[in-house]
């Protein structure tokens, strides 16, 4: 199925600030240019959301990003940096993400995940077949999940023009491009699902974020390595936020 943009098109995009920007930084080195990223995934569409999902720690040095983050048209939501007995640290938004992008859904034509997370696949699926809505995924493809590439609509891969959507690092990118919506961006339309007609798919959703839950507990019993949290000098241009 083609994939369908046109400037009525109501879209929420929902960024997994942790997932780009550790993949920004272990592929180039360098800082996820957020802003350039949801300026040209949205397209010249209509945006009805953009949220970003980010872990605070209690340093608190994240407010300078956060005010970046609301100059860009992007909203910020967080949540604390979780410390267990033993040192291990744990931080993720992946239900919180699941929740309001199904809860926004029939407000929407097309939802943006920007992550490149295979826990998203199932939250891809339920959105295509149970909201119909058109379901894009925005990432560093190199570091991205092959079966959320194959479940979504359109994805668009970071990696081929790099440059343009890092700061600094081994490329030194500095957000360039005319923001015009045509991004040199790799876009992969796989256009294998169909969509079905918006339903109340209410149990469906309880459901599916019963089972997403459960497997984010399983994985909180194994040994978690510490993420990203604040960023130490966060700019106007889209740092992320760093480990402290």
């Amino acid at each position: 199925m083609t994939v369908i943009k046109h400037k009525e098109q109501r879209v929420g995009i929902f960024i997994d600030t942790q997932n780009l920007y550790h993949s920004a930084k272990n592929l180039y080195h360098a800082r996820a240019n957020f802003g350039q990223i949801v300026k040209d995934a949205l397209g010249g569409r209509a945006l009805i959301r953009a949220i970003a999902y980010v872990i605070t720690t209690e340093a608190g040095d994240e407010k300078v990003f956060f005010e970046a983050l609301t100059k860009m048209g992007i909203e910020a939501k967080t949540k604390d940096l979780q410390i267990f007995a033993g040192g291990n640290k744990k931080a993720d938004w992946d239900v919180g993400l699941a929740v309001d992008a199904i809860t926004m859904a029939p407000k929407l034509d097309t939802v943006i995940i920007a992550s490149g997370d295979g826990d998203f696949v199932p939250l891809v699926e339920y959105l295509q077949m149970h909201e119909g809505c058109q379901v894009e995924v925005v990432s560093f493809g190199k570091s991205s999940s092959a079966r959320l590439k194959e479940a979504c609509d359109e994805f668009f891969d970071l990696d081929e023009n790099a440059k343009k959507y890092t700061i600094g690092g081994q490329l030194g990118g500095q957000g360039g491009g005319n923001g015009n919506g045509n991004s040199n961006g790799g876009h992969s339309g796989n256009g294998r699902r169909g969509h079905r007609s918006r339903g109340q798919g209410s149990s469906e959703a309880i459901q599916f974020l019963a089972k997403l839950r459960n497997k984010r507990q399983d994985n909180s019993q194994r040994p978690e390595q510490s993420a990203p949290a604040a960023a130490s000098n966060p700019q106007t241009s889209g740092d992320a936020p760093q480990t402290k």
